[in-house]
């Protein structure tokens, strides 16, 4: 993952909420006595989502604390991976895959409708603080390209009208359905199952007198 040299903005004083604070343990309880600071990328999560989803040099200098680690180290971290965002975002943070695959299924046309119902461009925020704009390396999800993530879901199988009909529905306050745009269950082939279409030993298919799969 590329990293980032942007440099964490001041913010106010930071500590995590007792909620988060019970969460805290039982992720550090997963790690010996000796290992705490193994738990600095949770840590910087859950940062990163009490505050609004950034993170303040308050913020990481107070996981660093907490760790008992240099703040060098937390910087380190911070700036390497991507998913650490050490500016003020938006409320939807609306990040497209732009990686050849989603490349090959036309996210160029996902990116330019996004720029269009929003008005903004990539790395920008709307003036409302609703919505920020970004490309994202591969996700994951190339089989059902092109596709988006936004906050901590996947939305799969865009096209520019259903990207829109997202963030149109966002912008309401809604929450638009996860996962494939045109009804696909998980990773199955767009025309149906070819192959393994039953269990070894069921009953065989027409034309299949071996029951062979």
């Amino acid at each position: 993952m590329s990293g980032s040299n942007v440099i964490a903005v001041d913010g106010p004083p930071f500590a995590f909420t007792e909620a988060n604070l019970e969460a805290v343990r039982r992720i550090l309880a997963k790690y010996p006595a000796d290992r705490q600071a193994s738990g600095v990328l949770p840590l910087l999560h859950l940062a990163q989502r009490q505050n609004a989803g950034f993170l303040t040099l308050q913020a990481l200098d107070y996981v660093a604390d907490f760790l008992k680690m240099p703040r060098i180290k937390v910087y380190e971290v911070a700036t390497f991976y991507t998913m650490f965002k050490l500016q003020p975002m938006g409320r939807h943070h609306v990040e497209v895959c732009t990686n050849v695959p989603c490349w090959l299924r036309g996210s160029d046309e996902i990116v330019a409708a996004c720029k269009r119902k929003l008005g903004i461009g990539i790395g920008e925020t709307t003036a409302d603080g609703q919505f920020t704009l970004s490309e994202a390396e591969c996700l994951g999800a190339c089989v059902n390209a092109p596709m988006a993530q936004i906050g901590d879901d996947y939305y799969e199988d865009l096209s520019p009208e259903s990207m829109e009909a997202i963030l149109d529905a966002l912008a309401r306050g809604e929450q638009p359905k996860a996962g494939s745009q045109i009804g696909r269950r998980g990773a199955e082939p767009m025309g149906g199952l070819t192959s393994l279409t039953h269990m070894p030993g069921a009953p065989a298919e027409r034309g299949n007198p071996d029951g062979e799969v």
